[in-house]
């Protein structure tokens, strides 16, 4: 049976998208089949950690949306670039990215005419049944609206990623709230960016008990992440750095 995991932040700039890649590539890596859709499609960006520049090479889902071919059509097949990238791929894994368009008129069309959500949610599930998936990663766009309530409302497990930072802590609150309204099964906290001198069991504690929510990692503030500049699977070429340690936790807490 296929689980739905939304990976969701009240605000940008948290490292969602950074977290969405590298949890879908340490799932397949388990030897499970995923697929991640990059639902920002007002401003898309996690392909960029795929190797994609703006010239998306076949289609996206903004042609899905559009009725411009099948959501399936629109899933590329990047098992090989996590093998090339170092990862060692148990048997039965393979990870395909639905990207959203970079071209400005695709996004300025998103801006101005808004899209169907219904067919969102049919795509989900055609995805799901036309690669078989056991994890269906959406990467979602930030804050609140009405592709980000169908997401976290269809979810079986929703990440929520905050920065600890005063307005982070606010707007986490508020999405809290909600995913427990909408009784979403599995809710986990993943707190990144955290300082270096930080007591990281500390901080884990601490948002625990300010949400009463599980937290499913604390991800320390690097400056190797930095550097890497989106310019790849972090968790993958660097397994041994501590980020990518937090990380691979947070992806074994979702397998349970």
């Amino acid at each position: 049976m296929t689980k739905i995991v939304s990976v969701h932040s009240f605000r940008g700039g948290t490292g969602k998208s950074n977290t969405s890649a590298n949890l879908a590539a340490q799932l397949t890596m388990a030897g499970n089949r995923v697929a991640v859709v990059d639902t920002d499609v007002q401003s898309p960006g996690i392909h960029v950690l795929f190797g994609f520049d703006e010239q998306v090479p076949g289609k996206t889902l903004n042609d899905y949306l559009y009725g411009n071919g099948e959501i399936t059509e629109a899933a590329h097949d990047l098992t090989a670039k996590v093998a090339e990238s170092g990862g060692a791929i148990a048997e039965g894994g393979q990870l395909h990215l639905v990207p959203s368009s970079i071209k400005a008129g695709d996004i300025a069309k998103v801006l101005r005419q808004g899209y169907d959500v219904e067919a969102l949610n049919e795509g989900f599930r055609a995805l799901v049944k036309g690669l078989d998936l056991d994890y269906l990663i959406i990467d979602t766009h930030p804050g609140l609206n009405e592709e980000t309530l169908l997401s976290i409302t269809i979810s079986d497990v929703l990440v929520l990623i905050m920065r600890p930072d005063k307005q982070d802590y606010q707007g986490t609150a508020v999405t809290v709230d909600i995913a427990r309204r909408l009784e979403v099964p599995e809710l986990l906290l993943v707190v990144n960016k955290v300082p270096s001198n930080a007591d990281l069991a500390a901080v884990a504690a601490d948002v625990a008990s300010a949400y009463d929510v599980e937290v499913g990692g604390v991800l320390p503030l690097s400056e190797d992440i930095v550097t890497n500049a989106s310019g790849g699977l972090f968790s993958v070429t660097s397994p041994d750095h501590a980020w990518s340690q937090s990380l691979k936790g947070v992806a074994t807490r979702i397998m349970g």
